[in-house]
């Protein structure tokens, strides 16, 4: 049986560690010195060398070669996801005092170590505060948040990061070079970057694309990581962008990818990161803010129950605002001039579309400027039709800086999905027209530091001194309600 990639490179000295050299320059220095602590604390992402630093670590104390396919009698690895019970711990807590056989010190390597039960690091603290003189212990995880701080405090931490991109491909390159395989450079740059800085996780992915026994292309690695062409993400992109006939161009550039065989959530991960590089070289006919918008959106497409149509939701709501949306034909519609009484109906048959909310025509209500003046009225209108609305709405900092756009900031992700849904949306731009005559594009973007306007929130004037028996007007900008005596 042949032996994985990722094994037959492991390192097997702290000098053949590649992306952690903050850590493997201290661990050497201190090794040099002769300054040993009787616990370490490794921690970070998977597959960037916390377990090959561990057991270099562990052999390199006791002044041994280390050589993967021997184990030492000193040198005694637990998994603490199949070993994580306090039975386990108090074994370990007996025996730890029993001295090394043949090495200077006995070290524990205690792997996936926020698994264990709080019964079991319970047991394992007072070993670790007080451990005997021949005794090291070398924690490992992932998850070092899942740590009692007791443990931690009791440990020199060394916390390992994601290697950088150009050097996992750098890697790579070298081991293809080794192994006799053929491979594109862009090819190689597709797995780095699905392996999400992890090595192993890469060189995985190349002993993987590497079996089809043929020179390895970009099409090939695209075709194993069920990842759509560039070619299809950009004509996506294209269609997004588009001023006109974007609707349909949308829908048949996804479909396109959907009838390939793509996932929605593989084609949200792409399509994001062509968008994070258009923003980074600043190369897009889109805002900064209309990008920052379909990032957040995408990053629930994964999750969402329905992936595919949660896809075409988010892309589709983000369609530039020339675009012929459902909303622009109602205001269309809404515009054409009415026929005079004494003149007869014309023959040609009109189809309205009729919303849940109609505004009244500019006539029916004050007209005035779309400025923070109106936020009050905007918020008190909201306050009481649709107060759900307006509990999260008055958490939002508005922009109305843009002519003809109510740009909205919030600081957290739950209340920017929440508005930024079309119907809500449509709900304060009709409010808003209702009030001030004109209309405006709702824009919700997510800004950490986004401050509320602190305003009271008052009805709007026209609703404020309605008499008691004008409910209609009311009911036509607000939507059905009931009007209570004070």
């Amino acid at each position: 049986m042949g032996k994985a990639l990722y094994r037959k490179y492991r390192s097997k000295k702290l000098s053949e560690i590649i992306g952690q050299e903050h850590i493997t320059d201290t661990l050497s220095k201190a090794l040099k010195a002769g300054r040993i602590s009787h616990a370490y604390l490794l921690t970070g992402p998977r597959g960037v060398g916390k377990t090959s630093i561990a057991r270099i670590l562990a052999h390199e104390i006791n002044g041994l070669p280390y050589t993967e396919d021997e184990n030492h009698i000193d040198i005694i690895e637990i998994d603490a996801a199949s070993n994580r019970r306090i039975d386990e711990i108090r074994e370990l807590r007996d025996k730890v005092y029993i001295a090394p056989a043949i090495a200077k010190y006995k070290v524990y390597i205690i792997d996936e170590v926020h698994m264990l039960t709080r019964e079991a690091f319970n047991a394992l603290l007072k070993t670790l505060e007080e451990p005997p003189e021949h005794a090291i212990f070398i924690l490992a995880t992932t998850d070092a948040h899942k740590l009692p701080e007791t443990i931690i405090s009791r440990t020199q931490r060394f916390t390992f990061k994601p290697v950088e991109k150009s050097k996992v491909v750098a890697h790579l390159k070298q081991i293809a070079k080794d192994e006799d395989i053929e491979v594109e450079d862009a090819a190689l740059e597709l797995l780095a970057e699905h392996g999400e800085g992890s090595f192993r996780d890469s060189i995985s992915l190349l002993d993987q694309a590497s079996s089809h026994g043929q020179a390895l292309t970009l099409e090939h690695a695209q075709q194993l990581l069920g990842v759509p062409s560039e070619t299809g993400i950009m004509q996506l992109l294209t269609a997004l962008e588009s001023p006109s006939n974007a609707i349909p161009a949308t829908m048949q550039a996804l479909s396109g990818l959907y009838d390939q065989g793509f996932q929605a959530a593989t084609i949200a991960k792409e399509l994001g990161i062509q968008l994070r590089k258009q923003l980074t070289t600043g190369v897009t006919a889109l805002s900064s803010e209309h990008i920052l918008a379909i990032l957040g959106a995408l990053l629930e497409v994964p999750i969402s129950a329905n992936p595919e149509r949660y896809l075409e939701i988010v892309l589709l709501q983000s369609l530039p605002a020339t675009a012929p949306t459902r909303a622009a034909a109602i205001i269309a519609i809404e515009s054409e001039p009415a026929p005079k009484i004494d003149e007869p109906l014309p023959t040609k048959k009109v189809e309205r579309v009729v919303e849940p909310i109609v505004p009244p025509t500019p006539a029916a209500v004050p007209s005035g400027e779309v400025d923070e003046t109106i936020w009050p009225q905007l918020l008190g209108a909201l306050k009481s039709q649709y107060n759900t609305l307006y509990g999260v709405i008055r958490m939002a900092q508005p922009d109305f800086s843009k002519d003809g756009t109510l740009e909205l900031g919030f600081s957290f992700a739950f209340h920017q999905k929440r508005i930024n849904d079309a119907k809500n949306r449509q709900i304060i731009a009709d409010i808003i027209k209702g009030i001030s005559g004109k209309s405006v594009q709702i824009i919700c973007i997510l800004n950490k530091d986004a401050k509320p306007l602190k305003v009271s929130a008052t009805a709007p004037a026209a609703v404020k001194n309605a008499p008691s028996g004008d409910l209609s007007t009311i009911s036509n900008i607000f939507g059905g309600g009931e009007l209570l005596e004070s």
